[in-house]
């Protein structure tokens, strides 16, 4: 077979690839047989955007002699070379900053365990929607219903956990997750995940620790060390794994997987996180590689979108500097009891907690130290009360608003911050608290609770009357 013949009777970028087949549905080398002018000089002159490990193209030469290993690439020859399958594939290797357009075309005859087919590529500087958008019916349905769940919600996490499933059952999954991760504090997250019926597998959530970060770390240079993704199969496509990650090989094996499928989720190039399965059917895996390519790109916007809009809503309801309830959600909370809009009208305690000598201490060491005594100060009320109870009310008074506390814990409640502020040097409270039994008179507890923390502040500078005196840095050091 003249196969430099075939390739120049191409107009777009194509070579003659050659995959060596063996038992078992496994191939050994593939080599790039030959390649018309176009294709070699994508090899020989590379686009912007695409670099090659070497720049002289040699016919029949191993595909590895110019990208890395690439078992999507792989995947894909195989099928076409050996089981005759025509394939086409859009695709934004992690790697290389451009979009492939490649079609892959079965040739016959096979050369005994030899076996060819074309590949054709176009390569595209930006992302062409036509050709994303290019799949098959059944596909486009489910891509498009996963689409409409998610800008149809009013609950974001309740219809991801939707949308995990449906994805587990399109994959043939044993597992199916979305795991986030914060880049800034080294944290992992597990947004929503399905377990199938009957398996020994477990949730993912069961493994997050501390150091699971690193784990999950990794996984961004084993795919961009192939493709846009990961697509471990059988046995010989978890051997690559175990080349390039014998940690996470280890961890997916000694769990129960057998195969595992990999996207990188990302919004304006920005990883979130991963979404994979384990287990899947992988005679689908085309299938599955093309719907998920998709999927994950509508996934990425909408929880980049979703994210974004949390960072938002906390930026609008905290304390930048404590890291505490803001004034603004205190007083909505407030509202909402006065005018009923709370469920219920069981009790609420109301604490006011005002810090003693801030003012000395902005005017005499600085307002940096005066700062970390806020700080501090918040972080003593985060010991004893949830985050969602405490509201910085005022520059140096907070607020804690607490449903449902009677009369005896809320004092127990205060001596507890009298003594978990003594951790803190230079922390002290002037506190005043007061419960009614109806929740729709908070407005009556905040001003009685106010009247008496004023109280123990006189009683406090009465007491200690020492505590206006100038202070120096040096017994202010560590606060």
């Amino acid at each position: 077979m003249d196969f430099q013949a075939i390739c120049d009777g191409f107009a777009a970028m194509t070579c003659v690839v050659s995959v060596e087949k063996l038992d078992n549905g496994r191939y050994g080398k593939i080599r790039l047989v030959a390649g018309n002018k176009a294709y070699i000089a994508s090899v020989e002159q590379p686009v912007p955007g695409t670099t090659m490990l070497n720049n002289t193209f040699i016919p029949n030469s191993e595909y590895t002699d110019y990208i890395t290993r690439d078992l999507n690439f792989e995947d894909y020859c195989y099928r076409s070379a050996v089981l005759k399958k025509c394939l086409h594939s859009y695709v934004h290797p992690d790697r290389m900053n451009v979009w492939f357009n490649m079609t892959f075309l079965p040739l016959e005859p096979d050369d005994g365990n030899i076996c060819y087919c074309t590949y054709t590529m176009e390569i595209n500087a930006e992302a062409d929607t036509e050709n994303m958008s290019d799949i098959s019916g059944d596909l486009a349905s489910a891509v498009l219903q996963t689409g409409l769940k998610l800008r149809g919600t009013n609950d974001f996490k309740a219809t991801m956990k939707e949308v995990i499933r449906d994805i587990r059952d399109l994959c043939g999954a044993e597992h199916c997750c979305v795991l986030l991760m914060d880049q800034r504090r080294k944290t992992c997250e597990v947004l929503c995940e399905a377990l199938s019926e009957n398996t020994e597998l477990r949730l993912l959530e069961s493994f997050i620790d501390d150091s699971f970060y690193h784990l999950a770390d990794s996984w961004e240079k084993t795919v961009i060390a192939g493709s846009n993704c990961l697509i471990a199969k059988n046995d010989q496509d978890m051997e690559v794994v175990k080349e390039r990650n014998p940690e996470w090989y280890d961890s997916i094996t000694s769990a129960g997987g057998r195969n595992i499928v990999l996207f990188p989720l990302r919004s304006r190039d920005s990883l979130l996180g991963y979404i994979w399965a384990i287990n899947f059917n992988a005679e689908d895996s085309v299938r599955i590689k093309e719907t998920l390519e998709l999927t994950t790109f509508i996934l990425g916007s909408e929880i980049g979108s979703n994210l974004l809009i949390d960072r938002l809503r906390i930026l609008s309801s905290r304390d930048m500097l404590t890291g505490v309830m803001n004034r603004n959600e205190m007083n909505n909370l407030v509202d909402s009891m006065d005018t009923g809009e709370e469920e219920g009208t069981e009790c609420v305690a109301v604490i006011f907690a005002d810090l003693n000598g801030l003012k000395t201490v902005n005017d005499e060491v600085g307002h940096d130290a005066g700062d970390e005594l806020i700080r501090n100060a918040a972080a003593t009320l985060l010991e004893i009360f949830d985050l969602s109870s405490i509201f910085r009310a005022g520059g140096d008074e907070f607020a804690v608003i607490v449903k449902g506390m009677k009369e005896e814990e809320m004092r127990g409640r205060i001596e507890e911050i009298r003594e978990h502020a003594e951790k803190y040097k230079g922390v002290s409270f002037s506190l005043g608290g007061c419960v009614m039994e109806n929740s729709r008179d908070v407005r009556t507890a905040l001003r009685l609770a106010d009247e008496r923390m004023y109280q123990d502040k006189k009683e406090y500078y009465d007491s200690h009357p020492d505590a206006k005196r100038r202070l120096s840095r040096e017994e202010f050091v560590d606060v």
